[in-house]
């Protein structure tokens, strides 16, 4: 289901921008002056997302502040300097159309542009702004119900957080499609999303409309400075995020290098924790946290005077396994990652019932590793699953065995095993 909702979203975007573009080429553009403005303005927002940016976010977002904004105040402009304008609904997604991809297609010739999703939302969320605003306004039945004061603001306002709800829920069906992860975790990280960065996109969007009706197309750069900030400051934050999770990363190795655990091993857990967290529901934070405790899970072994033979504690006896566990947490306190992250690592080796999600997940997906990984279950990945099933009594969680069963079906970070009925 998630596949059709996904070409529905593309085809619905693709069939609005040629009706647009044919009807814009067609009966040429109104107000030209405006069209332009506008359209530089977003794309040099498309510019400078693409020129910072090296990597995409997992679920496809692509934050371009000053472009949305921009195509966000086009579609509620009704008046330039005090006259009316008559662009409609269609100009308003060409205009849109043509400036995006004039601001990614340079990029996508060097293989750093965005996903197909993010030209069709655009395309959908702008259309669903002007569809809304547009013919109200120009048939003069707006200005008779709202006027021109406070309460023609109070219904931008409100129709900014329908279009900002719209995007949402067209980003998590496109997400959902692309990760096949549940739709509702999906909906909530992006109005969460919206809540952040979003609030400032529509914000600035009403301005930009109401500034440039009274005071014409010089007050878009006069708006567009404070979206410029946000922007870089929204870069440098990503960068710290990166950086953190590079130091992270690194950091778990060390066990690695320390030969108290296979090469590998922490990176594997890690990126197979996540895929059964994302199967469970998890919200985009849970999987930070998760993926953090993941590369950190072993970090305790570093204490130890023996070392566990090929680092594999799922076969330590409890007391040992949980001693191990609360020396790693202490260790990942010292190294300022979140609380959570020490509490995930210090509890992995309690019983399932008393863990919480991320522990039940990174203590069943260690236990799978170091079961495939050394001699006792020459069999591979079916014996170990077998074997983690029976387990179940006390030590992980039946629903995420079943999700891990799953995940590996569909190809994981192990060979594909068979997921028995029941």
């Amino acid at each position: 289901m998630r596949a059709p909702a996904a070409w529905t979203v593309r085809g619905a975007a693709g069939v609005l921008t040629g009706a647009a573009l044919g009807h814009t080429l067609w009966n040429g553009v109104a107000e030209p002056g405006a069209a332009l403005a506008f359209a530089t303005l977003i794309t040099v927002g498309e510019l400078a997302v693409l020129a910072r940016q090296d990597r995409q976010d997992p679920l496809g977002r692509r934050p371009a502040p000053l472009g949305s904004a921009g195509a966000l105040a086009y579609a509620l402009l009704g008046q330039n300097a005090g006259q009316p304008t008559h662009h409609g609904v269609l100009q308003t997604v060409a205009v849109v159309v043509a400036a995006v991809l004039a601001g990614i297609v340079p990029h996508i010739a060097r293989g750093r542009g965005p996903a197909l999703d993010h030209l069709s939302r655009r395309v959908l969320t702008v259309a669903f702004a002007a569809a809304c605003f547009q013919p109200l306004y120009n048939s003069g039945r707006l200005e008779q119900w709202v006027g021109q004061g406070p309460y023609l603001v109070g219904y931008l306002l409100f129709l900014l957080g329908l279009t900002a709800l719209c995007d949402a829920v067209l980003a998590a069906a496109l997400a959902g499609a692309r990760t096949g992860r549940p739709y509702g975790p999906l909906l909530h990280d992006e109005l969460r999303a919206q809540l952040g960065i979003g609030s400032a996109i529509c914000a600035t969007g009403v301005v930009m409309a109401l500034g440039a009706a009274v005071a014409g197309l010089w007050a878009l750069p006069v708006f567009s400075v404070p979206l410029l900030l946000t922007q870089l400051s929204f870069h440098r934050i990503t960068a710290i995020r990166t950086t953190y999770r590079q130091t992270i990363t690194s950091l778990a190795r060390a066990t690695e290098i320390a030969g108290c655990t296979r090469p590998g091993h922490s990176r594997r857990v890690a990126a197979l924790s996540c895929a059964v967290g994302r199967e469970l529901g998890l919200s985009e934070r849970e999987l930070t946290v998760l993926e953090y405790a993941a590369l950190m899970h072993d970090i305790g072994q570093l204490s130890l005077v023996d070392p566990v033979p090929d680092g594999a504690t799922a076969g330590l006896p409890d007391g040992e396994a949980r001693r191990i566990a609360e020396l790693g947490g202490e260790v990942a306190r010292q190294t300022g990652v979140p609380a959570e992250v020490a509490v995930v690592v210090e509890r992995q080796a309690d019983p399932y019932r008393e863990q919480p999600t991320a522990a039940r997940i990174v203590r069943t997906v260690n236990a799978y590793d170091d079961l495939v990984g050394g001699s006792r279950h020459p069999g591979g990945s079916l014996a170990a699953l077998e074997r983690l099933r029976l387990g179940t009594g006390h030590d992980y969680q039946p629903e995420v065995v079943e999700c891990l069963a799953r995940v590996l079906a569909r190809g994981g970070r192990h060979r594909v095993v068979p997921v028995p009925p029941g």
